[in-house]
């Protein structure tokens, strides 16, 4: 190959290049002076003084083996609860399917705050779960359900079990039913074909979502802080504390260069033990080194065993039930295991679901502290919200301008990317997909502190550019990937037809492609919009102590006095985000009809 088709094929990927672009300055130039900092002393020579103080004592070590704790605890409970709603889902009509996901997607569409308020009202001493259980007799005096690694677990599986169950939900939808049909032609049981052959399919979305799910938990702080005690305090917590109040960038950045390894060891050693490149699709098609069939041999042994013992214990209790109550073998059996399915995964869509609605009574008490039941009925707390020196309303607003650029930025950078990795086959595509959604792996306060340092130096700190810009770099890789799976099920025959009969590239686009895909689009902008709205960590630090937006305005007033003033506030963005997803669904739908 020659020098000059090297460089058309570079010019043909020639969209993507902008997303790079950004990242390297937005992401990777910050994260890599932070390292700088963290390898240097006051002096600015280089020193490896911060990383030796972080094993000097147990504590850095203690809090690390905490997080990794929180985070593993809540991967598990996240993936028992959300699996038998996942699989519902994928098993169920598809217009049910649609309402059911409404629910799923509550509290992943609300914001970390307004969640984390409604389990302060749930789980106190006077909350509504102590007075049930006090109510039906089951206690006689309230248990302590909050302030502990209880309301941890209760809060994070909460608030991060949707997107479990939708990364579950991806690949189940793509199993073929047949297979499990076929089983049981042949004389297997449900419990059978379900250990056997669809559990097996389905792991691929088990393993990804647990891992998006750990990596997520390692960089929560909001829920641990508000519902957790100090032996809960997160590795988040101590990079905060050493900017917040002993301005040690050196030591912070070393704390965030050891939270980013904790992650990177992860990924690796799930991609040498589970094959992340597999999941991915990249390693499909290709030769497999023998030195990992090995490996993945003995893994797939002993799990293949596993699956083989619990089918084989199913089909056992089905033969000795059938016995037991003498059951004719031409009677046809009675879909017990539907019913179950359908009362396990009813559990959990309410225990996702439920919570979000308790703080809106909370909203019109007339008490002056969170309680449940309210007392009375008053719209003082409303009244406070819209008073002349309360701040919300203008926090409201440049959170919505924020929230309005950044996901016009993410679009305009990140669709052509999602083209060009879906539609055009080039040397390293995997490594650049990887590099383009990397920000979503990254804990947040990496990201924050990294731009906090790179915008001091160019005055950005506590500008609307630099939050949107911020901003951006969070929600660029929700784009990509929401407008490549949209662009993945688009019939490309469409568009040949096109060119067929005369049309251009970017007629085609305008007139034929973006149509088509328009409800997708859309989605993908609420999906940004929506996250930059709820974006806490970026608001602490890039805006300084110049403006606030909404939720770092309702972090403040959480962290000095919590009071009913935060349930209406609360609801108040519940009703905004639950408009935006009407809408958004509404013109999905309604392009699709036009469509059709």
């Amino acid at each position: 190959m020659n020098v000059s088709e090297k460089w058309r094929r570079l010019l043909r990927i020639w969209p993507i290049y902008p997303a790079v672009l950004f990242l390297l300055l937005l992401f990777v130039y910050p994260t890599a002076l932070l390292v700088g900092l963290s390898v240097s002393d006051v002096d600015g020579k280089i020193s490896v003084d911060h990383y030796a103080r972080l094993f000097e004592g147990e504590l850095y070590t203690k809090v690390l083996l905490i997080t990794l704790k929180v985070a593993a605890w809540t991967t598990a409970f996240a993936i028992i609860a959300g699996y038998p709603v996942a699989y519902l889902l994928a098993n169920v009509k598809s217009s049910l399917r649609n309402t059911l996901i409404i629910w799923v997607l509550l509290p992943f569409w609300t914001s970390f705050l307004v969640r984390t308020f409604a389990w302060l009202v749930l789980l106190g001493r006077k909350g509504a779960i102590n007075d049930l259980l006090i109510a039906l007799g089951v206690i006689d005096y309230p248990i302590k359900i909050i302030y502990n690694f209880t309301g941890v677990m209760i809060g994070m599986v909460h608030a991060l079990m949707p997107l479990c169950v939708l990364t579950m939900l991806a690949v189940m939808e793509n199993i073929d039913t047949n297979l499990s049909k076929a089983a049981g032609t042949l004389g297997a049981r449900r419990g059978q074909s379900f250990w056997r052959i669809y559990f097996p399919l389905s792991l691929p979305g088990v393993a990804a979502g647990g891992l998006l799910i750990f990596v997520t938990s390692l960089g929560f702080f909001i829920t641990p802080a508000l519902l957790g005690s100090a032996r809960e305090t997160m590795i988040v917590q101590l990079i905060m504390f050493q900017i917040d109040s002993m301005l040690n960038w050196g030591f912070a950045g070393a704390i965030s260069m050891l939270l980013l390894a904790t992650v990177l060891v992860i990924f690796f050693l799930y991609d040498r033990w589970l094959g992340l490149s597999t999941l991915s699709g990249g390693a499909q098609g290709k030769t497999v080194h023998t030195e990992t069939k090995r490996k993945e041999g003995l893994g797939t042994r002993v799990g293949v065993g596993v699956l083989n013992a619990l089918g084989s214990i199913c089909a056992g209790f089905g033969a000795f039930y059938d016995k037991l109550v003498k059951r004719d073998p031409a009677r046809p059996r009675t879909d017990n295991s539907r019913r179950s399915l359908w009362i396990v995964a009813g559990l959990v869509i309410f225990f996702l679901a439920a919570p979000t609605f308790f703080i809106v009574p909370v909203s019109f008490t007339e008490e002056g502290f969170l309680s449940w039941p309210p007392k009375g009925f008053s719209l003082q707390w409303y009244e406070s919200l819209v008073a002349e020196l309360s701040p919300y309303p203008a926090a409201f607003g440049r959170s919505v301008i924020v929230a309005l650029f950044a996901g016009f930025f993410a679009m305009l950078v990140g669709v052509p990317a999602a083209f060009m990795l879906v539609r055009k086959q080039f040397f390293g595509k995997g490594a650049v997909f990887a590099f383009l959604v990397s920000p979503i792996i990254t804990p947040h306060i990496i990201l924050a502190i990294s731009l906090f340092y790179l915008f001091a130096k160019l005055h950005l700190i506590g500008t609307y550019l630099g939050l949107i810009l911020g901003h951006t770099v969070v929600t660029m890789p929700y784009v990509i990937v929401t407008v490549m799976a949209v662009i993945k099920n688009y019939d490309l025959r469409l568009d040949q037809a096109s060119w067929t009969l005369g049309a251009g590239k970017l007629q085609t686009l305008r007139f034929v492609t973006f149509p088509i895909i328009k409800g997708g689009l859309i989605a993908a902008f609420m999906f940004a919009f929506i996250i930059s709205f709820d974006e806490l960590t970026m608001a602490i630090y890039l805006t300084g102590g110049e403006f606030s937006t909404l939720p770092k305005q309702m972090w403040v007033d959480a962290v000095m006095r919590v009071n009913p003033t935060l349930a209406a506030v609360a609801t108040v963005m519940l009703l905004f985000m639950s408009a935006i997803i009407l809408v958004s669904e509404f013109l999905r739908r309604r392009s699709l009809r036009r469509i059709g």
